[in-house]
């Protein structure tokens, strides 16, 4: 993997998370794959059920922007950072997470183990 190569694997994940289609989905990772949301939790282990996971619990279409950009690649591993954002209905941001990505990926560009770690971005304090 170079810069570029993940560049576009997170440019798709980013389409992907705002789409939920599951081939689209699919297509990032491996088949046996590990997705930690967290480093706290269980991974959700396979592309099948990663998929599952993702679909299962959709945000709203149109309210969910991210974008994540490498930091370091070195092979088959890379961290990347970026932001989540999740949108309410009049467009106004809900909830933002500055996100931290560990991924390594297999010999045909498909990640094949993910973590994550996100901190929510404190509401702006209010004057007064």
């Amino acid at each position: 993997m170079d810069t570029q190569a993940v560049a576009a694997w997170l440019d798709g994940y980013s389409q992907a998370w705002g789409t939920y289609d599951p081939e689209e989905i699919g297509a990032l990772f491996s088949t046996d794959a590990v997705y930690f949301y967290d480093p706290f939790h269980e991974p959700v282990r396979g592309r099948e059920a990663i998929v599952a996971d993702w679909i299962k619990d959709r945000d709203e279409a149109g309210t969910y922007e991210g974008s994540y950009r490498p930091v370091l690649v070195a092979g088959d591993q890379a961290v990347a950072r970026g932001y989540s954002r999740y949108l309410n209905t009049d467009g106004t941001v809900r909830d933002e997470y500055d996100n931290l990505f560990l991924l390594r990926f297999d010999a045909d560009g498909r990640c094949a183990e993910y973590r994550e770690w996100y901190m929510r971005k404190p509401a702006p304090a209010s004057g007064g």
